[in-house]
């Protein structure tokens, strides 16, 4: 027992210092359990193959996808156009936007996705952004108690309880305290964030050069200007031929840019579209809808001459959406490279570049010192200090970046191709969800847990919610995963070796004895304690087992004592550093370690009053 405790001490203690990674320690904690032979090689894996830990691995799939097909996206940023330009109304859609998209996101993902949209939103109504960003933060992990998939303590004391023989908690059981989470925090919130964190605008952070999001540099360029979109109509000329035989640049000076056609696949779950580069052996089918670069009255004479039809620009093709420049940045993007002295480009005209050719790039437009140039460029000539813009698919601009020595690709073109988000899979990622929670709420339903999770998760990537599927893998927390398979084991330790009974008679001997209220508020405050040091899953992991044990030892339910180690080790405001999404804000927000003390202690404390008070109120002692 005694060398539990220590291995148990460290592993906190390392925790707490943040020198080691979290799943390291977790592991050097197996691996010593493992040579003391307090664990069997089996028992100390069994974490690996835990349906908790499953589980997590599927939610962050499909949180995922909800994030990569813009879903989340869509939703909140129409619901927060309701707040017009009142502060109080904005303060209140954000938390309540937040904390519903929490309840089905992990933390992390949804203040990812909302911190742009808010930052916008307050921009627009002349909002002090600091005033919102860190109440964002505390929404997204109050949203998490509204399900048992919201945060992973939930799915923790979920498990603790199934284990220990206890009837497994619903989707839904956690909506009550979710709610009241909520309302404690809106509350709390409104009057502290208007005293605390009225901060001045700080002009010289807006001005701060940052990366050119691709929308930006379509309209730098004035693409949306000079660009079209022609369908081939069945009777055209031009069906059935390439667009090398056509000679379009040299007859019509205009270039067509890409094409998009309905993909072969009827099943519409599936992918309905394909986006294909305009290269020289590419052949014009009906139907195709051309993405045309050129002076209007150019394309208005290839358009009459060749029987085509010209798109309004408002119009879509089938079930594409465009984004407002009119470019769909899923398969094909843009970037600027920068010419350097040494390339051997210089003073050689466009159409001698050689980009299309070797790498299926095209060059869309020249800036050179302040002019940009965007006409007739086949015959301009390219001179040192060049920025080009370039256009082709994902893949081949990240080629273009091999070569250092001609060129230097600007920016971080691909980490912005990884924002764009597939539009067009949000009704599908929206029906896979709801499937999901519809099969977890429902007992009737023949379909376990964590099966409903699998299955969606692998529906997400089967049906096109994902590029591919390495950017499935990409959305899982693998630290996160290790972390928890690494510690569940530690809960079997600590009850065999006897340590858990004796830390939870600790706490009946020390609290017990003035009722059960002290007892769940030590319980509460110890976990909120650790939770400061510690990552809230780890928490609740130590203390699950602590806590079914004390409330056991004294008759009592173990749900109010679980569920209080739950909420304190998912509400913790105080530190910047406890949960990621108060990380993710700090710099946005300009805040300080003292921002977070100020207005993140009084919440995390009144919240801590109130569930003990609350919780016996609805799972009674």
């Amino acid at each position: 027992m005694a060398i539990t405790i220590i291995i148990l001490v460290l592993s906190a203690a390392f925790f707490m210092s943040g020198k080691v990674r979290s799943d390291l320690v977790a592991l050097c904690a197996l691996v010593l359990l493992i040579l003391f032979n307090i664990l069997t090689p089996e028992e100390a894996l069994s974490g690996f193959s835990n349906s908790v830990v499953i589980m997590m691995i599927g939610l962050f799939v499909v949180g995922g996808a909800i994030f990569q097909t813009g879903l989340a996206k869509m939703i909140s940023s129409r619901i927060l156009k309701f707040a017009g330009t009142s502060e109080l109304k904005l303060f209140v859609l954000i938390i309540l936007v937040t904390a519903a998209i929490g309840a089905f996101v992990s933390n992390t993902g949804t203040v990812a996705l909302m911190l742009p949209i808010v930052v916008s939103m307050a921009m627009s109504a002349n909002i002090n952004v600091s005033r919102l960003l860190m109440p964002l933060a505390f929404a997204s992990s109050m949203g998490g108690m509204m399900t048992l998939i919201g945060t992973p303590p939930n799915l923790v004391i979920q498990n603790a309880l199934i284990e220990a023989g206890y009837e497994r908690l619903s989707f839904f059981t956690f909506t009550p305290v979710g709610l009241v989470c909520v309302t404690v925090g809106l509350i709390v919130l409104i009057p502290l964030s208007k005293i605390f964190l009225t901060k001045k605008t700080d002009k010289e952070t807006r001005g701060k050069h940052k990366n050119k999001s691709l929308q930006e540099l379509a309209g730098e360029y004035q693409l949306s200007q000079n660009l079209y979109r022609v369908e081939v109509e069945e009777s055209s000329g031009i069906v059935g031929k390439t667009i090398q035989e056509l000679g379009i640049p040299q007859r019509y000076h205009v270039t067509i840019l890409e094409v998009r056609r309905r993909s072969v696949s009827s099943r519409h779950f599936f992918k309905t579209k394909r986006q294909e580069m305009a290269e020289a052996g590419t052949l014009i089918e009906a139907e195709d809808i051309l993405y045309v670069l050129g002076e209007f009255e150019n394309v208005k004479r290839f358009v009459g001459e060749n029987r085509l039809a010209l798109l309004d620009t408002h119009k879509t093709e089938g079930n594409l959406h465009n984004t407002d420049e009119g470019f769909d940045f899923q398969e094909i993007g843009i970037a600027e490279i920068l010419l350097l002295p040494t390339a051997n480009l210089i003073n050689k005209p466009v159409k001698a570049s050689g980009f299309r050719e070797n790498y299926s790039i095209n060059i869309l437009g020249i800036q050179r010192k302040r002019d940009y140039l965007l006409k007739n460029l086949k015959d301009e000539k390219m001179h040192s200090g060049d920025v080009l813009l370039v256009q082709g698919s994902w893949a081949n601009i990240a080629r273009l970046g091999e070569d250092q020595s001609q060129w230097v690709v600007l920016g971080q073109p691909l980490a912005e191709a990884a924002k764009v988000t597939l539009n067009h899979k949000a009704p599908v990622a929206a029906l896979i969800m709801l499937g999901m929670i519809i099969t977890m709420m429902f007992d009737f339903i023949p379909v376990a847990p964590v099966t409903a999770v699998i299955v969606a998760a692998l529906l997400m990537v089967l049906t096109g919610c994902f590029r591919n599927v390495e950017e499935a893998y990409k959305t899982i927390n693998w630290e996160s995963i290790v972390l928890i398979a690494g510690m569940l084991p530690m809960s079997l330790a600590l009850e065999k070796t006897g340590a858990s009974e004796v830390v939870s008679q600790s706490l009946v001997n020390g609290l017990g004895t003035y009722g059960p209220f002290a007892l769940l508020a030590g319980i509460y405050f110890t976990t909120s304690l650790m939770t400061m040091f510690i990552s809230n899953t780890a928490t609740a992991v130590l203390l699950a087992p602590i806590a079914l044990h004390s409330a056991v030892q004294l008759g009592l339910s173990p749900y109010p004592f679980l569920f209080a180690v739950t909420v304190a080790a998912s509400m913790c405001f105080a530190s910047p550093f406890s949960t990621p999404p108060n990380a993710l804000v700090m710099p946005a927000g300009r805040y300080t370690f003292m921002d977070y003390v100020k207005v993140g202690l009084p919440l995390q404390i009144i919240m801590g009053v109130v569930m003990v008070f609350v919780l016996p109120l609805l799972f009674p002692f």
